[in-house]
């Protein structure tokens, strides 16, 4: 099994912005191919297949509950981080990170 890592996304004194980032860190399971934010007894993920040359974005949930807060953004620019530093093109399949993606077409270089 792989062990679990966190993945720094940014921080509120980088942005300016105070924000869930700090308390909900995301962890990358790559053993269950996908990010996570652990949430009390929840989580919020985001699913990915990878290969050699590519991640591709299957689905994004996030808790009823915990919806409207930012999670699924920041789910999401974790995976596009970790993309980029192992040069992997994205594929989006979910339509939420296909959204992301129109709205910040920046995200997807």
């Amino acid at each position: 099994m792989l062990p679990q890592r966190a993945i720094r996304v940014e921080s509120a004194k980088e942005t300016g912005v105070a924000s869930v980032m700090e308390s909900n860190p995301v962890t990358h399971n790559e053993a269950q191919g996908q990010f996570e934010i652990t949430l009390g007894s929840e989580k919020a993920l985001l699913q990915y297949r990878r290969t050699d040359q590519h991640i591709t974005l299957t689905h994004t949930e996030v808790p009823q509950a915990s919806r409207g807060r930012g999670l699924g953004n920041q789910l999401i620019r974790a995976a596009l981080d970790y993309a980029h530093f192992n040069q992997l093109k994205v594929v989006p399949v979910c339509p939420f990170v296909k959204a992301y993606l129109k709205k910040h077409p920046e995200a997807a270089n």
